[in-house]
């Protein structure tokens, strides 16, 4: 019997998320920033470039050298390789400090395997020299010859801490008399929590709200204060808000990840032979067994109920969960594809009050 993967995220209605400020938001203006070069990996075994662009790189790195090529000599070599190289540059990074490089084959190398970066230059959007690269690849991955397999991809490498910082990036972090907080993921009520914590600690009008993603905060402008004033916000423990209704389905494993509030209405699906129906069972009224002073109880009902084989109908109460749905086609042994058609079809007919998320 084939089963559907199933995880369902709950969250008890009493309990409160809170996280860190910190964990939530960015400060406006405190980024990484990305660079990117071009260089020559050189002590390759036989599996560099043959390209052009590869051999005047080359002879142009030999003529740095005081190497002239007689004319009409290529300077070709299969132990060269021509990469594309990138980088992170993380905020506030100062000249001096190192940082991690990616060099990629942007000919057609084989492997990268054993190679040393030369001298090379990385640069900003802007087009400024930020850092400067060197130095021996790590690659990971297993080449391909003949019958064995290729595992992972030779034609990248990382060189660790490879690239020194020359140039320190601008930033907005000290000026002007406010800070703005910029949610990962926008929200407006948690932005109003953000807002209502900082306005508990440090009074009325600190912070304001400016949409679903920025909470402006007023600020000292004196460096120093600014740092110890930022270590207090981005440790305030912050009530999160809830997620919206959402479905994630993975067409690949059948797996089904079900949000905390998803909710289905009344509805009918067939699918080939398997049939699905959601309607409304009134729950059970009763009392509570004291003798006077009783009060009544609504008593849910279990409404999930199968047919014979032929049938194979399913009853759920009113509001049913995803839960109930899958574990009803689990105890039949449909495949996957049911599961993902009938999410399908329950959306399009507008009995989910989800979004159905497709990966």
């Amino acid at each position: 019997m084939k089963h559907i993967a199933l995880i369902v995220l709950y969250c008890l209605s009493f309990s409160v998320q809170a996280e860190r400020l910190k964990d939530i938001a960015s400060v406006q203006g405190v980024r990484e920033n990305q660079l990117f070069g071009y260089g020559l990996v050189i002590g390759l075994n036989g599996t560099g470039d043959s390209t052009a662009f590869t051999n005047q790189s080359f002879a142009s790195m030999l003529s740095r050298f005081g190497v002239t090529l007689p004319d009409g000599v290529n300077a070709t070599s299969k132990n060269v390789a021509a990469v594309s190289l990138t980088a992170t540059l993380p905020a506030f990074s100062k000249p001096g400090q190192k940082i991690d490089v990616t060099a990629s084959s942007i000919g057609n190398a084989s492997a990268l395997r054993g190679g040393t970066l030369l001298l090379s230059t990385l640069k900003g959007a802007d087009g400024a020299v930020y850092a400067i690269a060197q130095g021996n690849l790590v690659v990971g991955g297993l080449g391909a010859d003949g019958s064995r397999n290729s595992v992972n991809v030779p034609t990248v490498g990382r060189i660790p801490n490879g690239a020194s910082v020359e140039r320190v990036v601008p930033s907005s972090f000290n000026t002007g008399d406010t800070l703005t907080f910029n949610l990962n993921r926008p929200d407006f009520t948690t932005a109003k929590q953000v807002s209502d914590k900082i306005n508990d600690l440090l009074g009325p009008g600190v912070a304001t709200t400016l949409d679903a993603t920025s909470i402006r905060v007023s600020a000292p402008r004196d460096p120093s204060q600014r740092v110890t004033y930022l270590s207090i916000l981005e440790n305030l423990d912050v009530e999160v808000a809830e997620e919206r209704a959402r479905i994630v389905v993975n067409s690949r494993t059948g797996t089904i990840i079900i949000g905390q509030h998803v909710k289905v209405s009344p509805a009918a699906i067939t699918h080939g032979s398997l049939t699905v129906t959601i309607q409304e069972v009134p729950p059970v009224v009763g009392q509570d067994g004291t003798v006077t002073g009783g009060e009544t109880i609504l008593s849910p009902r279990e409404g999930i109920e199968i047919a014979p084989d032929s049938g194979r109908m399913f009853v759920f109460d009113p509001g049913a969960s995803l839960n109930d749905i899958v574990r009803a086609v689990n105890q039949v042994g449909a495949a996957p594809g049911d599961v993902m058609a009938i999410l399908e079809g329950l959306k399009q007919a507008g009995a989910i009050n989800a979004d159905l998320v497709v990966i």
